[in-house]
């Protein structure tokens, strides 16, 4: 009988999903001051070089166990899979990508709200996943489903609900999944 071992078989989504539990933890240590100093996006001087940082990592802040599980398990579930089709290094770039994107929109539109969390990443992997029976010519049915669905529900929730949930970050998210998904699988084929 063959030997059972655990694998680290997804190191980006892996090391992603681990480095933003450490700083949940963190975050949870500090009372919320890492977050709001390293974690979260929001509109703060251009002379301050943290400003430019936090473009990229506010996407590990999350506001508490609730808010990280839900981003993990999605993360979690199709995070594998994109990067055993795609490579460590695209569903890095997308997630860079993502955070960059999410962070300067926030920055820009929203001066007075402060953003944190993978949502936009969620989104992004959730379209991109849509992608993945892609054939030139074609647009599969699964993406304009999963287009309505999930970025209508974002829209709906974004012109009819006041939360604090940024359904605008999701939606970037969603077009750059559906961007890349697209650009990537044109080259594949």
């Amino acid at each position: 009988m063959k030997k059972l071992k655990i694998t680290f078989n997804s190191p980006v989504v892996l090391g992603f999903i681990f480095l933003s539990l450490a700083v949940l933890i963190l975050g949870f240590v500090t009372r919320g001051k890492s977050n709001e100093l390293l974690f979260m996006t929001y509109h703060s001087s251009l002379t301050n070089p943290l400003t430019y940082l936090r473009f990229f990592t506010h996407v590990l802040g999350h506001s508490g166990w609730e808010h990280y599980i839900g981003n993990a398990a999605y993360i979690l579930l199709l995070g594998p899979m994109l990067e055993e089709k795609y490579g460590s290094k695209r569903i890095l770039q997308v997630i860079v990508i993502t955070a960059l994107v999410t962070g300067l929109v926030n920055y820009i539109l929203f001066w007075n709200v402060a953003l944190c969390g993978a949502s936009g990443v969620v989104f992004a992997f959730i379209l991109l996943t849509s992608f993945t029976s892609f054939r030139n010519g074609e647009i599969p049915l699964t993406f304009i489903l999963v287009a309505i669905v999930f970025l209508g529900q974002q829209v709906y929730e974004g012109v009819f609900l006041q939360d604090n949930i940024s359904n605008l970050s999701h939606v970037i998210g969603g077009i750059i999944g559906a961007i890349v998904g697209y650009k990537l699988n044109k080259k594949i084929r």
